[in-house]
């Protein structure tokens, strides 16, 4: 035993593990979750020795429930009450490296309001079978009020007869201390023997010795007190009706131990009981499984169905990043209420994308067919609320210095819902005019009119008068309608155009006004940004495209030059949806040295475009053996299959732009994928000398090893990002941001290389069975988004973070008419200030009504905030915490400013602010 105690108990807790959809489709898992609930009620009804049994973390598990079964609401609802039944703390269980920092968050309040709602909320940091362990889940969950992390990866257990561990990511025992780069500490539980190491008890006394003899020295092998823990139950498992009868066998054959049918909350509490004496090891940051071989990590799901990734990008950033900031400004302006219900029901129908088998891309093919539909749902009402929130703020901002231009104005607003200031360019589509149905004109007449409406003589102006280049394009006679609050709809005819133009120093949080005019003079026009056959350059960058499309991109400021950027790399893949896996012997392809056709596109005087065009060939998929393999669930590492000596055309279309006040290269790829088995890479060589490297993670900019453990052999070392993936020398930097493209790697090859995955195409689920998944291989017209940002050394402190969080987030822009307001035609409804502090949310909380604001520190050293709230009423600041509970009041700052507030952050810490508003 791994322990000098006399007793032992077996912690013996009735769960399942309820994968919402995986090997089958969601209906189909869902059948026989009734069945399964059904029992549990039953169960508990009739054996009042079956104490308990956690809901697997989840309150969408009620809700699936009761949608089927919604007479049995007020039973299951009495034994959640009496504590038979545990449920929350989460929504959903998700995977945290593919879901936003704000998605996590989320899931969290709305799992503790669910469950809220039946009196009870198990305070157990549950995360049975996440992909690797996000970092700050310790300051997340001490934020939320709960100490303790149950968690199955990322963590290796050295056991009992190594007693000092002697790595950060090993662990002495099953129970550990976990911290976050913040410092905050929690109790892990490491499911050492997985979340099934009490599946099926058996009742025959001489199967139950067998059993509980190789149970109880598994579980003694890692524990580091005599208080074992056993989880009954597994994936999709029904519940053990025979379980009390189980526990008395075992009693009887084990009369030193103590067997009970426990549950977390007494299980945390007798184990904490026992730990008090005892020094546990203390694993720190993100647990990726570092310590591992390599090939049992499930990182590349980061990469299985990118097209999953890109739709969650933009379901996430719409929500967190547009809809909810602009709910919050009309809020604060008194023009609308803030839409709860709509956000929740938003929130939620894309949370039903977030388990780990969903998100992940690692299901059968209907289960991610259905996602598609989900994200859409969700995005539908969330540009519904952005619609109805930017038409409120523009009705309440003063347009009338536009009057002096006379009737035919057409005012619109830019808005910029991100944490800094913001240049870039901007589209809107304008009606000119409109004709409504109702007025009676002839159908003819009323299109004729339209198509009469000039065009000529405009130009853009801002607030101040100032002439703006843009261009417009006609999109000539259009059918629009109105959906009025109180009349029936109203169709109409319109003249419509596009303008795009370059929206300059928008502020954060705010919102700048223009207007399409008669009668303005022009601005001067500006030099070109195309200086060359193959070049471009603004005031920061220049770049010189080569003949293999490659770029030559010049940091201005330094001098620096980064080479080689952006050469394609197709490799074969003969893994699965889980993990990659590139046939032995067989070298990537690249495009280095592969002449393109190189043409401008665009010259505007906002941004400048070349098209670089590769007519290239791969392989068309992999050969004959690998079929073979496939069908004999040959385990991946040891497959054999090479790729086909058939090859397939794949021409890959790119876009690189540069915008007047960019910091950065916008790149634009495009392809038709008619290959399978095999991945697609952009490398971005970047010279610089360095041992470790940064990627956007969960709350966090995450340092992480350019060079694995000793233990790993995966010859790929893959890696989770959110928002951007950067290496830098600590005087020079190179940052590579992405749109929903969650995987990368720095390749060890003399170069530093940034290598971010923009395709992976498998054929099969894997894991435990042959699952074939024709349409994981992503055949079809693919398109993926990139932002190259050099900068000088400091990514937090120079900007080019926010830059790459920017990036991820559209401009939002409404037209609307001249009229006067309360807010000014250049508008912010946040002012803050502080280095290496990245803005996170802004939202209206639904229990007090108040404004929430969150920023986190992307660096380990403090920093001090500096807030001011234009919220237009007398405020009040508060600090809070991710479930946005009122605590400390802030005291104001500067010179007595209206809610104005100063913070100092602590190293990685995550901040989050209240303001009450007398709205």
């Amino acid at each position: 035993m791994a322990n000098a105690d006399h007793r032992q108990t077996a912690h013996i807790i009735s769960h399942t593990h309820w994968d919402r959809e995986w090997y089958l489709p969601y209906e189909k898992h869902h059948v026989r979750l009734i069945a399964l609930m059904d029992t549990l009620l039953d169960t508990l009804e009739n054996d009042e020795e079956y104490r308990s049994f956690y809901l697997d973390g989840q309150t969408i598990i009620i809700e699936d429930y009761l949608q089927v079964r919604p007479e049995e609401r007020e039973r299951l609802e009495k034994w959640i009450r009496e504590g038979r039944i545990h449920i929350g703390p989460w929504y959903v269980l998700q995977d945290a490296f593919l879901t936003s920092s704000e998605a996590n968050v989320r899931n969290l309040q709305i799992g503790h309001q669910d469950a809220a709602q039946y009196g009870t909320i198990a305070k157990v940091g549950y995360f049975p079978d996440t992909f690797g362990n996000i970092g700050q889940a310790p300051q997340l969950m001490k934020q939320a009020g709960i100490d303790n992390a149950v968690f199955g990866r990322g963590v290796k257990p050295t056991g009992f007869n190594n007693m000092v561990s002697d790595s950060a990511y090993e662990s002495s025992f099953s129970e550990l201390v976990w911290e976050g780069p913040d410092g905050s500490q929690v109790l892990g539980i490491l499911f050492a023997n997985w979340y099934s190491n009490g599946n099926e008890v058996p009742v025959d006394e001489a199967e139950a010795k067998e059993y509980w003899d190789r149970k109880l020295a598994d579980a003694g092998k890692y524990a580091s007190t005599g208080q074992l823990l056993f989880m009954n139950g597994c994936d999709h498992q029904p519940i053990q009706t025979d379980l009390a009868e189980a526990i008395r066998v075992a009693r009887k054959l084990y009369p030193d131990t103590d067997f009970v049918h426990s549950n977390f909350p007494d299980y945390l509490a007798s184990l904490k009981s026992s730990l008090e004496d005892k020094q546990l090891s203390v694993v720190r940051g993100e647990l990726r499984s570092q310590r591992t071989d390599g090939w049992s990590t499930l990182v590349n799901t980061a990469s299985a169905r990118v097209y999953l990734k890109q739709m969650n990008q933009v379901g996430q950033t719409i929500l967190e990043k547009v809809a909810e900031p602009l709910a919050a400004f009309a809020h604060m302006t008194g023009k609308t209420k803030y839409p709860h219900h709509l956000l929740k029901y938003a929130w939620k129908t894309l949370m039903q994308n977030h388990p780990h088998d969903s998100i992940c891309g690692c299901s059968v093919d209907e289960v991610h067919r259905e996602m598609v539909t989900r994200f859409d749902k969700s995005r539908h009402v969330a540009e519904t609320i952005v619609d109805d929130s930017k038409h409120a703020v523009a009705g309440a901002v003063d347009t009338s210095v536009f009057a002096n231009y006379g009737k035919d104005a057409l005012p619109l607003v830019a808005f910029n819902t991100t944490g800094w200031t913001r240049s870039g360019v901007v589209e809107i589509e304008l009606d000119v005019a409109r004709v409504y149905f109702r007025e009676g004109i002839a159908l003819n007449d009323m299109i004729r009119m339209m198509k009469e409406v000039s065009l000529e003589g405009r130009t853009l102006v801002d607030a101040d008068g100032t002439a703006v280049e843009h261009t417009f394009e006609d999109l000539g006679l259009q059918f629009g309608y109105d959906l009025p609050d109180d009349k029936f709809r109203q169709p109409y005819w319109t003249r419509r155009v596009k303008l795009t133009f370059e929206a300059t120093a928008v502020p954060a949080l705010g919102l700048k006004t223009y207007a399409w005019v008669l009668g303005a003079a022009g601005g001067a026009s500006l030099p070109s940004l195309v200086t060359g056959s193959r070049t471009l350059a603004n005031g920061n960058l220049s770049i010189e495209i080569a003949e293999d499309g490659t770029l030559a991109v010049t940091d201005i400021a330094s001098g620096r030059t980064y080479r080689d950027l952006l050469i394609y790399e197709d490799a074969g893949d003969i893994g699965n949806e889980y993990m990659f896996k590139q046939p032995d012997g067989e070298p990537a392809l690249t495009t280095k040295g592969l002449a393109a056709e190189i043409r401008v596109i665009e010259d505007n005087a906002y941004r400048a475009s070349f098209e670089i065009v590769h007519h290239w060939s791969i392989p068309a998929s992999a050969d004959e053996l690998f079929e073979q393999e496939k069908q004999e669930a040959v385990y991946y590492p040891e497959r054999k299959a090479g790729r086909s000596t058939d090859y397939v055309p794949f021409t890959i279309r790119t876009v690189v732009s540069l915008e007047r006040s960019g910091r950065g290269v916008g790149i634009r790829t495009t392809f038709n994928n008619q290959a399978k088995d095999h991945r697609v890479r952009a490398l971005f060589p970047t010279d610089l000398a360095a041992s470790v490297h940064r990627a956007d993670a969960i709350f966090e900019v995450a340092v992480r090893d350019n060079e694995p453990a000793a233990e790993w052999e995966n010859p790929s070392n893959a890696q989770h990002q959110q928002a951007f993936a950067d290496v830098s020398d600590g005087t020079q930097g190179l940052t590579i941001a992405n749109l929903g493209l969650n995987e990368y790697e720095v390749l060890r090859d003399g170069r530093n290389t940034i290598a971010v995955t923009l395709l992976r195409s498998v054929s099969e689920l894997g894991d435990w069975g042959v699952f074939p998944t024709p349409e994981a291989q992503c055949l079809g017209e693919q398109t993926v988004e990139l932002l190259i940002l050099p900068h000088g050394g400091d990514g937090a402190a120079t900007g080019a973070y926010a830059a790459a969080y920017q990036f991820q987030a559209p401009w939002t822009l409404a037209q609307t008419s001249v009229h006067g307001g309360t807010l000014s035609p250049e508008h912010a409804f946040l002012a803050w200030e502080g280095e290496g502090i990245a803005f996170s949310s802004a939202k209206i909380a639904e229990a007090s009504g108040d404004l929430m604001l969150r920023w986190f520190n992307m660096r380990p050293e403090a920093a001090k905030l500096q807030a001011l709230p234009n919220v237009g009423s007398a405020a009040a600041a508060y600090a809070s915490d991710v479930l946005e509970q009122a605590g400390e009041r802030l005291q104001p700052s500067g010179e007595g400013a209206n809610g104005s507030f100063a913070a100092e952050l602590g190293p990685c810490e995550i901040y989050t602010v209240g303001i009450k508003t007398a709205q």
